[in-house]
């Protein structure tokens, strides 16, 4: 595949530059809200198909919500309300049929069409009023709960194969819960029980794939996360002989929720020191130490995954030592031998044994733990590696890869550093993405130290 070089980090603007880009959260409303109907219009019908599976339940009860119910619910549909069971129903003319059986929520109907709304031992009162979009029927007899609207709706779509979320691989595709898997088993007759499957490709495609405007997004949003760690790795928060390494982690988190982003991980800033290696805990920085982070954050519901890595010049230094150089430059190449092994079919594990076997043939003492990025930070997608299974990883590395997917370059190698009498365990993390078959640096990687004095 090939790799774009466009990109590369260079000339990083300050975090205050960026600021005027970000959205407030009313702005972030509307714009989430229209990037989830192009998806259900335009991903979902794409992955359905692909997967089999042409009609998909999805069904939680309030404060324990699958987790893929976020990434299919509108933005002010903060959670589930009380049982809330959405159905989508591949069509023969290839779109996606919508529908929610859940109590009258305005926001869900202008999303999903109303399907039960004649419930059985309850009064929703003037419930048009609250959902003026719910169909106009027939209400007779005692009604009907939502699972018996659920099998009854099932029923009249008749389709081929009913996908649940149940999975062994995926812990995405895995938030069914038992007692509402049994509740559906009470009331489905025997056909529709035969025909259950697991809906895991379904989850996994769904949550994976990006639309145009999230792959474009994406590269303004990693734009703010390399701006705040050389705002970071700089000496406008460091000054050599007092700043610990947990100084710069928290200035970095506090700035994160300033700028009104979350945190999807706890943040980590580690000192490695000539005779030592990494040094354990919190320390003072020192002249000659190797700073290295680990930072992330979700914006537009799209995470964020960086490690860089920062010299602190000694005095008369204007760069960072040679060999310490050289150490960013075989990283550099691993990563390119990575990428130049991402190909659209192939598995992660697939993926993971070609790039740690011509890495090996070159010299380089690699370790490979690359992850899908998106929705969440690990996110759904082929795992590509662990760094305590550099043999494989059973499941999610048996997945292939599809076009239009994001994912963490996250890797390290081990290099002999004479002058500092130590192997030195040198990890970077660079967030790329998968675009019509070519792979790109989002805003760019790390190719040279951040320099403190």
């Amino acid at each position: 595949m090939e790799i774009s070089r466009e990109n590369f980090l260079v000339d990083v603007p300050s975090v205050d530059e960026l600021r005027p880009k970000i959205l407030d959260y009313r702005q972030q409303d509307k714009l989430l809200d229209s990037w989830l109907v192009k998806r259900l219009d335009q991903v979902l019908p794409q992955v359905m198909k692909r997967s089999g599976i042409d009609c998909w339940v999805v069904c939680n009860n309030e404060y324990n919500e699958e987790p893929v119910f976020w990434t299919l619910a509108p933005r002010s549909l903060i959670t589930a309300r009380r049982l809330t069971i959405l159905v989508f129903h591949l069509r023969d003319d290839g779109t996606v049929d919508r529908m929610s059986l859940t109590h009258p929520v305005p926001v869900i109907g202008e999303y999903y069409r109303p399907m039960w709304t004649n419930p059985k031992g309850q009064s929703w009162g003037e419930s048009r009023i609250l959902n003026p979009n719910a169909p106009v029927t027939e209400q007779s007899g005692e009604g009907e709960t939502q699972m018996e609207c659920l099998a009854r709706v099932l029923k009249e779509l008749n389709p081929k194969v009913i996908g649940l979320d149940m999975s062994k691989n995926f812990a995405f595709a895995d938030g069914l819960s038992h007692t509402l898997y049994e509740e559906m088993m009470e009331v489905f007759d025997e056909e529709q029980k035969a025909k259950i499957v697991s809906a895991e490709n379904v989850v996994v495609g769904w949550m994976e794939t990006r639309i145009d405007e999230e792959m474009d997004a994406y590269h303004g949003i990693m734009q703010i996360a390399h701006a705040m760690i050389a705002e970071a790795f700089s000496s406008k928060v460091i000054l050599p002989g007092v700043t610990t390494n947990e100084d710069v982690k928290y200035w970095m988190m506090q700035k994160t929720v300033d700028l009104g982003f979350r945190p999807w991980f706890d943040y980590e800033v580690s000192v490695r020191r000539a005779g030592v290696g990494e040094v354990e805990g919190e320390t003072v920085i020192r002249p000659g130490d190797i700073l290295h982070c680990d930072v992330g954050f979700r914006y537009l519901n799209l995470c964020t995954d960086t490690q860089e890595n920062a010299y602190i010049l000694k005095q008369g230094e204007t760069d960072a030592p040679e060999e310490l150089k050289k150490v960013m430059a075989t990283v550099n190449r691993f990563q390119d031998i990575t990428l130049g092994e991402f190909k659209i079919g192939r598995t992660g594990n697939e993926i993971l044994a070609a790039s740690l076997k011509k890495a090996k043939e070159e010299g380089i003492v690699p370790c490979l733990y690359t992850h899908p990025i998106g929705f969440n930070g690990h996110a759904a997608g082929p795992t590509i590696g662990l760094w305590d299974k550099q043999g494989g990883v059973e499941g999610t590395g048996d997945y292939p890869m599809y076009d239009n997917t994001a994912y963490s370059l996250e890797l390290n190698v081990k290099c002999p550093v004479e002058s500092w009498g130590v192997t030195l365990t040198f990890g970077a993390e660079t967030d790329v993405l998968v675009r019509d078959g070519k792979v790109y640096f989002l805003a760019g990687r790390q190719d040279r130290f951040h320099l403190v004095k």
